[in-house]
């Protein structure tokens, strides 16, 4: 059964939506799921969100801030000698109608307590009944149930409240965990609803506080699903609620502490009257440092104070200087804002995960669908068009407090636009891959991509170009060949010919022809290059060296090189008939390559290169010159040189090696050929050119030639 181009097409679409969306939703995304909430918390502030009224607030915050630590009588005093002011700030509060009281902070001792020995005896002795004022206010709320004490869980090690305040709010009764919801990334976007501590279930700190300001319980179900006052709690994830944060500064009326105690002292009952009655306070710290989280929040805050509510004693402290900017907030304003959610019914409502995943779904198959339908470039400005009217869609429903994602839809959306655009470079040039794959096994490469580029058959000729062409051959390949098994043989060669191509490639050049062991090479053509001759004076014997150590088909048969090369003119293009041809090289520079390659078996040497090359490779190579030479088929003479190594890598041995050698040629050319004698000699014992020159050398001292002499060797072989 065949399906129509259009189907096929639909469920591509459909395929390639589905696994984006679902990659989309997988873990690897979630260090960066958590974006969606902070960009739409930002947008929602900047776009749609006006100052919040402070007296607005169910919650209000009593910071010990920057100002109570300057101000008196606190200045240069331990905190632990603050609690009896802080009795004194909660009873006032109370007096003032809270409905509730928390501390957002743990003081898990007592200057009572301590050990520091202190004239005859301990410092706690001597102070003993310092917290009496404090716990007295402590034991006094808590008898209506208006305090509730903070405490953090760690395993079987939580830190508590001091022993004194514990028995002052009746132990457990009075006190909740402080301890938030951290994601991957180090941000603060829930708080658990409940804990579980010892046998008991109880409730978070937020949830406590807002469950006695309501007059309710809250329940919760096997599934983690929590219920105040008929609000049931949106939870993605189990037992947690998502914050909605305002955004901005001071959308939590805050009030310093050393204004508060001021105030308290001065009998300002009609202050905290008018400012807390009804409310549910928090106390905590407010400082630059300490207890500061990255939080949904982190985009949309704004300097802390900027604000300020009216002061009670305003001569009593310096007033607070608006802070800078930070991407933290205060510990204390995540429960305030929790609280705020819980009262207000307005916590973050985020989708599951299989809403997300459909959303996902569709923005995938839109993106899709452009890229099928558009060119890329215009599929990518429609995408960009979606999203913003998806994020500004967003952002409106975020003021309702419904949380749609971001980060999910944008990522299937990318991918799915990246998949398709892929797919269609894929099949539209698929005829275009299979030519090149097919022909790059006969044919360059340059060559292939100008065919294809022109979009025109290629025809005979050529044109004149300057090159560099490389022969190489085995040493003893016959030997080799004659005692091998013709499967062994074929893969030897395999390797070895691949191994050398792949050089040769990686260096600009490409390979002519494979003629039985030889390989020909040529460098700056069909592309220009202006480096040919220095990319032909390639190391292949450093990559054979490998082979012959590493690899097991070398072990047994080791393989050495024979190499030539020559730089000139060159005619290069399709030679052949009408019917089938090939692209080669075709000139003397071609020839004369080839005999400097045979020219090794008569120097024993490895790599020779004629003059024009050795010019035009630079000075990153050191030569050796060898001799000046007639090579069989030609009448001109040429000199020839030997590569001895790298330049940067040329050792001192191959230096003196050089000069020795240099020495004696000039006497050579000189018919000093007894000095030319002694000069070769030096190194003949391990240099084969350097032997081969001193027995020319004396053969010629007992009867120097005329005058008509050239210092000039005719190779005869090829």
């Amino acid at each position: 059964m065949s399906i129509g181009r259009t189907a096929h097409e639909v469920i591509t679409i459909a395929a390639i939506a589905l696994v984006c969306a679902a990659i989309s939703i997988s873990p690897a995304l979630e260090p960066i799921r958590g974006l969606s909430l902070d960009i739409l918390t930002a947008l929602r502030w900047r776009i749609f969100q006006s100052a919040p009224d402070p007296t607005a607030s169910p919650t209000v915050v009593v910071a010990i801030d920057e100002e109570s630590y300057r101000a008196a009588p606190f200045k240069g005093s331990p905190t632990l000698t603050w609690t009896g002011e802080i009795g004194r700030v909660l009873g006032a509060i109370i007096d003032g109608g809270a409905k509730v009281v928390g501390f957002d902070l743990v003081i898990p001792t007592s200057i009572e307590l301590s050990q520091i020995p202190f004239g005859d005896g301990v410092l706690g002795e001597k102070v003993r009944g310092f917290d009496r004022d404090f716990l007295r206010a402590l034991a006094s709320a808590s008898t209506s149930g208006k305090v509730v004490l903070g405490e953090i869980l760690r395993g079987d090690q939580p830190i508590l409240p001091s022993p004194g305040q514990r028995v002052a709010v009746r132990q457990q009764r009075n006190i909740r965990p402080l301890n938030v919801h951290t994601d991957s990334d180090d941000t603060v976007r829930r708080v658990p609803l409940t804990f579980v501590v010892g046998d008991a279930r109880v409730s978070g700190m937020a949830l406590e506080l807002a469950s006695r300001a309501l007059g309710a319980t809250a329940d919760s179900d096997a599934s983690g699903n929590v219920t105040l006052a008929g609000y049931r709690i949106p939870s993605p994830v189990p037992n947690t609620m998502t914050l909605n944060f305002a955004g901005g500064a001071d959308d939590i009326p805050t009030f310093s502490f050393a204004d508060l105690r001021a105030c308290a002292a001065k009998g300002g009952r009609d202050f905290f009257r008018r400012w807390f009655d009804g409310k549910i306070v928090l106390i905590g710290t407010v400082l630059d440092i300490e207890d500061r989280q990255a939080t949904s929040k982190r985009f949309a805050t704004a300097g802390d104070g900027r604000r300020p509510l009216p002061r009670c004693a305003p001569d009593a402290s310096p007033p607070a200087v608006p802070g800078v900017a930070r991407s933290t907030i205060a510990g204390v304003y995540i429960h305030a804002t929790a609280v705020n959610n819980l009262i207000t019914r307005n916590a973050a409502r985020e989708p599951g995960l299989l809403p997300t995943f459909l959303i996902a779904f569709l923005f995938a198959a839109l993106a899709a669908t452009a890229a099928r339908l558009f060119r890329p470039f215009t599929a990518v400005l429609c995408c960009a068009a979606a999203s913003a009217l998806g994020l500004v869609g967003a952002t409106f429903a975020f003021t309702h407090a419904l949380a749609l994602p971001l980060v999910e839809p944008f990522a299937a959306g990318t991918a799915a636009l990246a998949a398709m655009v892929g797919l269609r470079f894929a099949v539209t040039d698929r005829d275009r891959r299979l030519l090149q794959k097919s022909f790059a096994l006969y044919l360059a490469p340059h060559v292939i991509n100008g065919m294809l580029s022109s979009k025109k058959l290629p025809e005979l000729g050529g044109e004149a170009r300057e090159v560099t062409v490389f022969f190489s051959d085995l040493a003893g390949f016959s030997a080799i060949a004659e005692n091998m098994p013709p499967d062994r043989l074929m893969s030897l060669m395999n390797e070895y010919l691949s191994d050398m191509t792949d050089v040769i490639e990686a260096n600009g050049g490409y390979v002519d022809k494979y003629i039985g062991d030889s390989i020909v090479a040529v460098f700056g053509a069909p592309a220009d290059d202006p480096d040919h001759a220095a990319n032909a004076a390639l190391d292949c014997c450093t990559r054979l060296a490998e082979l012959n150590a590493t690899s097991p088909a070398f072990r047994d048969h080791p393989l050495a090189q024979r190499i030539g090369i020559n730089s000139g003119e060159a005619l290069v293009g399709n030679f052949g008939s009408r019917r089938r041809f090939n692209y080669s090289v075709m000139s003397d520079a071609v020839n004369l390559a080839s005999r400097l390659e045979g020219a090794n078996k008569f120097y024993g040497t490895t790599i020779i290169a004629s003059d024009a090359t050795v010019a035009l490779a630079g000075s990153g190579f050191a030569w050796r010159e060898l001799d000046e030479v007639r090579v069989k088929g030609r009448n001109q003479a040429l000199k020839i040189y030997e590569l001895v190594a790298r330049a940067d890598a040329l050792s001192e041995a191959q230096q003196a090696l050089i000069k020795t050698y240099r020495d004696g040629l000039a006497h050579w050319r000189a018919g000093e050929f007894h000095l030319a004698t002694e000069a070769f000699g030096r190194s003949a014992a391990t240099d084969k050119p350097a032997a081969l020159f001193r027995e020319r050398a004396e053969q010629m001292a007992p009867q120097p030639p005329g005058g008509d002499w050239e210092p000039i060797r005719t190779l005869r072989e090829k």
